[in-house]
């Protein structure tokens, strides 16, 4: 019995030591992935040819082209084992002119900031003129009904819930009067439909952002823009004072039938398993009201950084790692969709996708859509990612271009950088290259790939 004892405790203790020696590996891993980036990352001169160089890039646009060929030429510098375009066709939407709006109360003029929805259709050349009704949800347009919707411009003016620490709460729980706002006020006979912009603060930036018409024939379709928050406030304490107030809109965007683009992708070979796929990625198409620095050229160009940090670091993956641009995220998420069914057709094993979709900002964890088995490896990273504050690891949400290679086998993940500011500046004007903080990008990337090296070299469960 004794020597049964010792034996045991001999094993347990060349476990621990090995389980120790196996921590310190991946520490000094982690550690010399983050000096790489901080020290001698690539991610923000990336970022700032895509912003300053290429600036907005809508699908469908001349500028959406310019990043395809710019980032197919950077990721064919990092002698990756194979880089190449993948053809998705995609929509075409164009802004037109600058948009204009004002509301007219006792013979004085306010204008107000607004922009156009992504696939509104144009006011006539000359605007559009009418009362205005505003509601604060679908449900009480519902309850108004055609006798005081009809003929009007309806103005939903639900703000963000600013008592929510998980600011994309806020955002999902108004977002709906963005998306069907106009497909459902056209029900009631509505002309035109003016949103409160998705944004946390009181600024002049209206917030753009995607919209549907749902199966609305064409000559039922009404105008749809956004006006910032404080163009909203405006309005509606005038509102208070004159419910007969008008209300003028000008915009003359159109739909155009739907271009060739491509998906960008690079891809390193596996050791081990070649034939079983990671990918890491971000959408390379941004609205076209700024130049779409946080939203999504960070998230890009952090995944870019993925694969070239584990280059300098010598480490060679047991899985293919591909980092794959998607394009068409914002308006149709075309490439995403594309991505999946090209990965069915050619049968290809995907184990692991992580999409950084949330901005540039200081990373403070991941989110998993994945089994328990898979949660509870990660969670006992924590000690490994808690030096570097990157240590909230939740169940739940992913990333909408990764969405579609969901199924069983796969761990889907996203990077969550503290979100706070994210709304600021999320589909507006100011969205732009300056608005992103060099250091922060950069330990955005480290952490990515941080996570892609643990995954790879301990694999699913």
């Amino acid at each position: 019995m004794k020597f049964q004892a010792r034996l045991l405790s001999l094993c347990l203790l060349l476990t621990a030591v090995s389980f120790g020696q196996t921590q310190t590996s991946d520490s000094l891993m982690l550690r010399n992935i983050y000096d790489l980036a901080l020290l001698n990352g690539q991610s923000y001169s990336w970022l700032e040819h895509i912003s300053n160089e290429i600036g907005g890039r809508l699908s469908g646009s001349p500028e959406a082209e310019q990043a395809v060929k710019y980032t197919e030429q950077e990721l064919r510098k990092l002698g990756l084992d194979s880089v190449w375009l993948q053809p998705v066709m995609v929509p075409k939407w164009v802004r037109g002119e600058k948009e204009t709006a004002y509301f007219e109360t006792a013979g004085s003029k306010t204008d107000l900031q607004i922009c156009a929805l992504g696939g509104s259709v144009a006011t006539a050349v000359s605007g559009l003129k009418a009362e205005v009704v505003e509601v604060q949800s679908l449900d009480a347009l519902a309850a108004l009904g055609k006798e005081v919707i009809e003929g009007k411009i309806v103005f939903y003016n639900r703000p963000m819930q600013a008592e929510l620490i998980n600011t994309f709460a806020a955002y999902g729980g108004c977002v709906d009067q963005r998306y069907a706002g106009a497909m459902e006020a056209a029900k009631y006979g509505a002309v035109g439909v003016i949103v409160r912009s998705m944004n946390l603060r009181l600024d002049d930036y209206p917030h753009t952002g995607s919209m549907s018409y749902g199966d609305l024939s064409p000559d039922q379709r009404i105008p749809a823009a956004a006006v910032s928050t404080l163009g909203a406030e405006a309005l509606s304490a005038a509102l208070q004072n004159d419910a007969d107030l008008k209300l003028t809109i000008k915009q003359s965007c159109e739909t155009f039938p739907d271009v060739q683009s491509y998906n960008v992708i690079g891809q390193i070979t596996g050791t081990e398993r070649p034939n079983e796929f990671f990918v890491v990625g971000g959408h390379l198409d941004s609205w076209d009201t700024g130049d779409g620095s946080h939203d999504d050229g960070a998230g890009c160009v952090q995944s870019m950084e993925v694969l070239r940090l584990l280059q300098k670091a010598n480490y060679k993956p047991k899985h293919s790692l591909r980092v794959v641009l998607f394009m068409n995220e914002e308006n149709g998420l075309r490439g995403g969709r594309a991505y999946a069914e090209a990965a069915t057709k050619n049968k290809e094993t995907h184990v692991f996708a992580l999409e950084s979709d949330a901005g540039g900002f200081s990373p403070r964890g991941f989110s998993f859509d994945t089994d328990q088995a898979n949660y509870e490896q990660v969670l006992s990273w924590n000690t490994l990612f808690e030096p570097y504050l990157v240590h909230s690891f939740t169940r739940g949400g992913s990333g909408a271009d990764i969405g579609p290679l969901k199924d069983d086998g796969i761990v889907l993940c996203g990077l969550r950088p503290d979100s706070q500011r994210y709304f600021d500046y999320h589909h507006a004007p100011n969205d732009t290259f300056d608005a992103i903080n060099k250091r922060e990008l950069e330990l955005g990337a480290a952490a990515m790939a941080s996570l892609v090296y643990l995954f790879d070299k301990y694999g699913i469960k």
